[in-house]
């Protein structure tokens, strides 16, 4: 199932949290970006009918309508299995969900983070739990049903308490897909920098321990089972059905194309992403050079973030995996083998050991 990824890189601010090549931009910039993706689009040859769509950003819900509906008329293959527009709580007017779904987008991903006041102002986000009750009601009203709430386990000030609330949020507002992701400390985002220097701004001094942040994101596989919403990936939940048809060919290595600044594409054989920042982008929207993909590596680092997990043949890696299933970290069910519950708490460890292996 082929798929096109939009990228729109920009922001009506800078989360504390976000490590992506995006922020708050010239509006100038913003409109020579786009008739630069313009041009990307209208300069593809397809070679497939695309069946999945994805905006991703950034905050693509603040695109101008009419931007967007030119860009999506670029895309062949309309009407697509499944379009999806990120979008930022608050962010949304009825006019402008009305042009999303005649533009074709029939997806909303609402980057709500967390429904706790105190939690989201020190993040820089400004909506509350009542903006997202509002904004699904009227994504709902819209004819908009297939809807993904985002969570951050880990964020500043969170505790138990704020977190099972979070949850209980999640379970009023009755979304069929749930992001839950832990909290990733790097120098890509200003409060990951804080925490790697040992710092307190941005929050820095109130994130939970890593042991905290683990028994949160546990909390959260085991209350979403509860309502219907499976694990399907290790940060993705979804009730049967509504599993992101998009997201899900990243982990099946299934060819898509990327547009914008930092996008990424894989034709099945090859990998190559754009120039990172939307500047470069719209100055030299070059594509970096091809690189080969490793089908052997990749089925396993790739394959294994499922719960399906994969099915065998397990060479080059079968003493690995058997390594593994000893360590309580992968197991074994029939022809196939997945992450164990410890095995999803230390996937990186046990991702880096395809990596860079000769087959």
């Amino acid at each position: 199932m082929p798929g096109v990824y939009l990228s729109y890189p920009f922001c009506a601010q800078k989360c504390t949290y976000c490590n992506f090549a995006s922020g708050v931009f010239p509006r100038e910039l913003e409109s020579q970006y786009i008739n630069v993706m313009l041009a990307e689009l209208r300069g593809t040859e397809w070679p497939w009918t695309p069946k999945t769509v994805y905006l991703g950003g950034g905050t693509p819900s603040q695109m101008d309508p009419d931007a967007l509906a030119m860009l999506l008329a670029e895309i062949p293959g309309r009407e697509w299995v499944e379009a999806t527009m990120e979008a930022a709580p608050g962010s949304l007017t009825r006019e402008k969900v009305d042009a999303w779904v005649g533009a074709g987008i029939n997806r909303v991903s609402l980057g709500v983070q967390s429904f706790i006041t105190k939690e989201l102002s020190r993040t820089g986000r400004k909506h509350t739990a009542e903006t997202v009750l509002q904004d699904v009601a009227m994504l709902r009203d819209a004819g908009i049903a297939n809807i993904n709430l985002d969570l951050i386990a880990g964020l500043p000030f969170q505790t138990r308490e704020t977190w099972n609330e979070s949850l209980d949020w999640i379970e009023r507002l009755g979304a069929p897909h749930v992001s839950v992701y832990m909290l990733e400390v790097d120098d890509d985002s200003n409060l990951g920098r804080e925490l790697l220097v040992l710092g307190s701004r941005y929050g820095a001094g109130a994130v939970p321990c890593e042991d905290d942040i683990a028994e949160f994101y546990e909390t959260a596989v085991e209350r979403l089972q509860r309502i219907g919403i499976h694990r399907y990936e290790i940060s993705n939940f979804a009730r049967a059905g509504f599993e992101s048809r998009h997201n899900l060919k990243y982990w099946r290595r299934e060819p898509y194309l990327g547009f914008g600044a930092d996008a990424h594409s894989f034709d099945g054989e090859s990998r190559w992403q754009n120039a990172e920042s939307a500047a470069e982008y719209c100055n030299h929207p070059r594509v970096i050079e091809k690189t080969p993909a490793d089908p052997v590596a990749e089925r396993f680092f790739l394959g294994l973030r499922l719960t399906e997990g994969i099915e065998g043949p397990w060479e080059p890696f079968g003493r690995t995996i058997d390594r593994f299933v000893d360590d309580g970290l992968l197991q074994k069910f029939g022809a196939r083998v997945r992450l164990t519950p410890r095995g999803v708490m230390l996937s990186n460890e046990v991702f880096q050991e395809f990596v860079g292996v000769p087959a």
